[in-house]
């Protein structure tokens, strides 16, 4: 069939209306093709029974809780008591105890030792009445960083991050910092790959934070050195000079000018 004229004319531009939007379509099969997440199992329709509480390690006092200390057989004994901030409890009978950090029945075998001092075999135990919040804190490039309380088991670096409203486009996914408190109160350093974690390639990468944690999602070294040139150069520079930055495959950046 042979076109004549305008009828040419419109076939050669459509022609070329089609090619670019055939060029997109096959970049995005391509890129599906090579996704970074692997495939996983599909997830079940009801969640399956789960030994979720069974496996979680028994609770530890926290500062602020509210204990409740029981003598069975000596009920005029009961009292209430609240952790003070230096982990220490103080009872009718027990002038000072360290209660933060150890479970109720290490804390009740004790409290027992002391009373027996004075009754003979006490029936003691220590309940814990309330609980107080654990908090972690986000801050780095996340959407909305901040203090996150939560009462119960703390939550999990991906939970943390969610809170956060995610991370930012200018983050550094490979390696996320958590800031942790250590023996005679001294930060430690961790570490664990969120870009693992987020592409389903390392489930453990998800792990558990401890109350007051502080995560720390660090920004990527283009956006780093974008950040500087706007900040401190970008008001002296001649914009007509050019700047770029690229980014090795050892995610090390080299300055263009």
């Amino acid at each position: 069939m042979v076109l004549k004229g305008n009828e040419a004319g419109r076939s050669v531009r459509h022609s070329r209306a089609v090619l670019p939007v055939a060029a997109t379509l096959a970049g995005v099969v391509a890129l599906s093709a090579c996704s970074p997440v692997p495939t996983l199992p599909a997830a079940p329709m009801e969640p399956a029974e789960s030994n979720f509480t069974a496996n979680l390690p028994a609770y530890r006092i926290q500062v602020g809780d509210v204990l409740e200390v029981r003598l069975m057989l000596n009920p005029e004994l009961n009292e209430e008591v609240t952790v003070r901030p230096d982990g220490h409890i103080s009872t009718t009978a027990v002038a000072d105890a360290v209660a933060y950090g150890r479970t109720p029945a290490d804390l009740a075998d004790t409290l027992r030792k002391v009373y027996a001092k004075d009754l003979q075999n006490p029936r003691l135990s220590v309940v814990v009445r309330s609980f107080a919040p654990t908090r972690v804190y986000v801050g780095g490039e996340v959407t909305t960083p901040g203090e996150f309380v939560t009462v119960g088991p703390t939550l999990t670096l991906s939970q943390a991050i969610a809170r956060a409203g995610g991370t930012k486009l200018s983050s550094d996914d490979t390696s996320v910092f958590v800031i942790r408190r250590g023996p005679g109160d001294k930060p430690e350093f961790l570490s664990t790959s969120w870009k693992a974690l987020r592409q389903g390639r390392n489930p453990d990468a998800d792990i558990r934070l401890a109350p007051y944690d502080v995560v720390y999602v660090p920004k990527m070294g283009a956006a780093e050195v974008y950040q500087f040139y706007n900040q401190f150069l970008g008001q002296y520079i001649n914009p007509s000079l050019g700047f770029s930055y690229l980014l090795n495959g050892n995610g090390s950046g080299t300055v263009i000018k």
